[in-house]
């Protein structure tokens, strides 16, 4: 039996608290967690079990929500983030990491936070979650990756403008984030022989140069030097017919070029059920593949789908490595 999941509050004023809630309703035996956070932020119909080891998650969560207590300094409200919990919500993911360092939670499953209040009420100077937790474990370079039953997808890089994507775009990424995302569809997925796709930069993966030189200058070559032993590469692909049901069926994986390359397919896909895992860790991460939502928390609207997903797939790559 694998460790029960460490799950970080992100941000309280988000919907965290109640979809980490729902998530338990749903789970409870099946995919035991515990809830890193303030008991007080949890929606008062939940009934919670304060635990001092994750070791007894387990066998509290059939009848309660598991927590470990973090005190939060400012009384929270539902819709408006407050920079003084700041220093709270990261303790929380640091307490998360710790514990699955040691093998006390089988993996982490982050809720969503919010980055301005990050920044204003702790200096925080990360753009995310994944290059915190890079940071956290030491890594130079991670990746991230979308998966849902239909789809798993990895965009080369991430956060920066569109502008910036040809220069940000090198062999040396390229090369590292084909290698983190094959290992990581091995030890964490159980595919012994990863097969992966690689989308084109340009319009119609270049056309022979005639729409950009990328893919004649450097892709394919790229590809064409791979190893083919212990995971198979092609492409690169016109993006546009990369992602149909056939198409899908002869790849484990594809990688993008970009943000929206990647994550348009997937969200177009599989909109609930996406799942926002980080490869190149020591740890296995999961996340919801939407942010706090501060529009509707704590109204109880929320669809915890997306949440659920997470922690089930953290499971399921937990017994897999």
């Amino acid at each position: 039996m694998t460790q029960p999941i460490a799950l970080s509050c992100g941000d309280p004023a988000g919907i965290g608290p109640e979809i980490a809630a729902k998530a338990w309703s749903e789970l409870r035996d099946s995919c035991p967690f515990f809830y890193i956070g303030d008991a007080a932020h949890l929606p008062p119909e939940i009934p919670v079990a304060r635990i001092s080891n994750p070791t007894e998650a387990a066998e509290t969560s059939a009848s309660a929500l598991p927590i470990l207590q973090l005190d939060f300094p400012a009384i929270n409200v539902p819709g408006r983030p407050d920079p003084v919990n700041a220093p709270s919500v990261i303790a929380a993911i640091e307490r998360g990491v710790s514990l699955v360092q040691s093998g006390a939670a089988s993996a982490l499953c982050t809720a969503p936070i919010h980055k301005k209040a990050l920044i204003d009420g702790a200096g925080f100077s990360y753009p995310g979650h994944t290059e915190f937790l890079a940071a956290l474990a030491g890594r130079s370079r991670v990746v991230m990756m979308l998966a849902s039953a239909q789809l798993r997808v990895v965009p080369a890089t991430i956060h920066i403008a569109l502008s910036e994507v040809p220069s940000a775009l090198t062999p040396d990424l390229l090369r590292d984030t084909i290698a983190i995302t094959a290992e990581g569809l091995r030890n964490q997925f159980g595919i012994a022989h990863p097969r992966i796709a690689i989308a084109g930069l340009n319009p119609h993966a270049g056309e022979g140069g005639k729409m950009g030189h990328e893919e004649l200058d450097w892709i394919a070559p790229l590809i064409g030097d791979l190893p083919s032993e212990s995971y198979t590469v092609t492409g690169p692909y016109p993006a546009d017919t990369m992602f149909h049901a056939t198409a899908r069926a002869r790849y484990d994986a594809a990688i993008a070029m970009y943000h929206d390359q990647a994550l348009i397919p997937i969200k177009t896909l599989d909109f609930d059920r996406g799942v926002n895992v980080t490869l190149g860790l020591p740890f296995i991460r999961t996340s919801p593949d939407h942010g706090t939502a501060l529009d509707i928390a704590g109204q109880g609207i929320a669809t915890p789908t997306s949440m659920i997903e997470a922690l089930k797939l953290a499971q399921r790559m937990a017994q897999s490595a």
